[in-house]
């Protein structure tokens, strides 16, 4: 498990600050983040010959790939955040 050790100090902080599923999510969208990063600037430089101004479509699809896993991700992480935090009580209940 590589990326335990490679993310140690990210994970540490995250998790400490999130918990553990939470925090693990966070250091995954940067993860995912960071690729973007570089397959967008890969796709500067591997432009389309049908569509010009666009990247190839290999790289069309795994950016949508990407933006797709960090979109899940970010639902994830929301819907642990909401069962973490219990709801309000409403004004007139017993706390």
């Amino acid at each position: 498990m590589a990326v335990f050790d490679d993310k140690q100090e990210q994970l540490e902080h995250f998790e400490t600050r999130m918990g553990i599923p939470c925090g693990r999510l966070a250091v995954t969208m940067d993860l995912v983040t960071d690729a973007m990063a570089l397959v967008g600037q890969h796709g500067v430089y591997c432009q389309s010959q049908r569509w010009p101004g666009k990247p190839v479509m290999d790289i069309q699809m795994v950016m949508k790939n990407l933006t797709d896993a960090k979109e899940l991700i970010q639902s994830v992480m929301e819907e642990l955040r909401t069962k973490a935090v219990p709801p309000a009580a409403s004004p007139g209940e017993p706390r």
